[in-house]
């Protein structure tokens, strides 16, 4: 299969880029780094993308970015930062990209623990991993010509609690690697509308 994946020079990106490598033609999209370049929070710039690929089997996105603070202290524009980037910009690549997947193709989105686990600082992160979830269950029910769409929930990743572990602590980190078989198993097995649970 020939495989986009949007944040594949991220942690879990390149985790997952390993993991399907050997098997299939994979193409590293980064915001400012990668064999290409993407910024989803702009619907031209993902537009861009695809009219310069040809021929996708699969699109994965491990990217989006998302505003932490204590609520107290959240503005209308903290919120935007997470409903533009891995909301809307993922739902975008979706929407933009049903003419460019191929037959039978499939998307995996990235949403995350903290909707269904919270933490401090994290209702924006939960707000829009929530309703990433549920945009994958609503649009997989209408997807055409057999395209598949699932996500991947994933908890904090090994690789990155240098940086996060003072927000989740009793957390148990999964490696990347891990991680990156949810992505696996979303693309190369037949099942849609699906939520997989890293860690």
């Amino acid at each position: 299969m020939k495989i986009v994946v949007i944040g594949g020079t991220g942690t879990i990106g390149k985790a997952i880029v390993h993991e399907l490598s050997p098997r299939h033609e994979i193409i590293s999209v980064g915001h400012k780094s990668g064999e290409m370049q993407v910024d989803i929070s702009d619907y031209e710039s993902i537009h861009n993308m695809y009219e310069k690929l040809e021929n996708i089997d699969a699109i994965i996105l491990a990217t989006g970015i998302v505003h932490f603070g204590a609520l107290k202290d959240m503005k209308p524009k903290d919120y935007e930062i997470g409903i533009n980037s891995k909301l809307m910009g993922q739902v975008n690549v979706v929407s933009t990209g049903l003419k460019y997947v191929n037959d039978n193709g499939s998307f995996t989105l990235t949403s995350g623990i903290l909707n269904r686990d919270p933490i401090q600082y994290g209702s924006s992160a939960a707000m829009v991993n929530g309703a990433i979830d549920g945009f994958i269950k609503g649009a997989a029910i209408e997807m055409p010509r057999g395209i598949r769409i699932n996500g991947v929930s994933p908890t904090v990743i090994s690789e990155s609690m240098e940086n996060y572990a003072p927000y989740f602590r009793g957390y148990e980190p999964v490696p990347a690697a891990r991680a990156a078989l949810a992505y696996s198993k979303s693309v190369e097995g037949l099942q849609t509308g699906q939520i997989y649970c890293a860690g």
